[in-house]
């Protein structure tokens, strides 16, 4: 009889020990993945046109945060460790934009502190050279808007600038962004130059892409066959709306 508790005794303690090393293990994965998703790599989702034909509404990206200076996952702090390296003209950044900081951005950095930016009949100078379009941007419009001031005659940011802007240079600590898309971005030839410390992280790679659908249902609160109507819809649709060839594409 004593035998047999002692055996019953012994498994009881096997599987609370088994337990006990799952959730521990769990916890520590779940601490990883939470340092990785705010330290080193994050994924963003694309929501606009600003960086056609770069980067397409429905693209998903990895974003490397390391590089410049890993945000350690301290509660209620901003605590960052120092950058490997800065942002440098060409990169693609990911961004808080500066005028609601719970928004994401994306932008192409052109210039950086202490280079000066001009655009002249769209045409980016930096520093007196005339930058390339980047392989996949586009100009949307073929007008060329002119330059406009103020009534005061100071330069200020806005639409009056998109074509035409004159001379720059970017203040100590920021950097002057564009989106590819050159004539549909709101970027810093509209809200100004970018402070360094808003910047997240560097594009990386697209992990998946999904392109949009207009025929694609809708989940309607007042419609509770909607949920299964789209889940159907985008499984028999799922082989033509994924764009296969931009799957794990490196993003320049």
């Amino acid at each position: 009889m004593s035998i047999f508790f002692k055996s019953k005794s012994k498994k009881k303690r096997q599987w609370y020990e088994q337990a006990g090393e799952m959730v521990e293990s769990l916890g520590i994965a779940l601490i990883m993945a939470l340092i990785i998703k705010t330290s080193i790599v994050e994924a963003y989702k694309i929501p606009s046109g600003s960086m056609e034909n770069t980067l397409l509404v429905g693209d998903f990206l990895l974003a490397n945060k390391f590089v410049y200076g890993m945000k350690l996952p301290i509660p209620f702090t901003n605590i960052k460790l120092p950058a490997i390296e800065n942002p440098r003209p060409g990169d693609i950044i990911i961004f808080k934009y500066p005028r609601d900081l719970s928004i994401n951005y994306i932008k192409r950095c052109v210039a950086i502190e202490g280079q000066t930016v001009e655009i002249k009949n769209k045409k980016l100078y930096v520093d007196g050279v005339q930058m390339p379009l980047p392989p996949e941007g586009k100009f949307a419009d073929r007008q060329i808007a002119p330059y406009h001031k103020d009534p005061a005659g100071d330069m200020t940011w806005g639409l009056g600038i998109r074509d035409n802007m004159p001379p720059r240079v970017v203040p100590e600590g920021y950097l002057f962004v564009m989106g590819d898309n050159r004539d549909n971005s709101a970027d810093s030839r509209f809200w100004g130059f970018l402070d360094r410390r808003l910047v997240m992280g560097r594009a990386m790679m697209i992990h998946w892409s999904w392109a949009p659908d207009p025929m694609a249902p809708d989940v309607n609160a007042g419609d509770l066959f909607s949920i299964p109507k789209m889940v159907g819809y985008n499984i028999w649709h799922f082989p033509q709306r994924v764009r296969w060839d931009r799957l794990a594409d490196v993003i320049h």
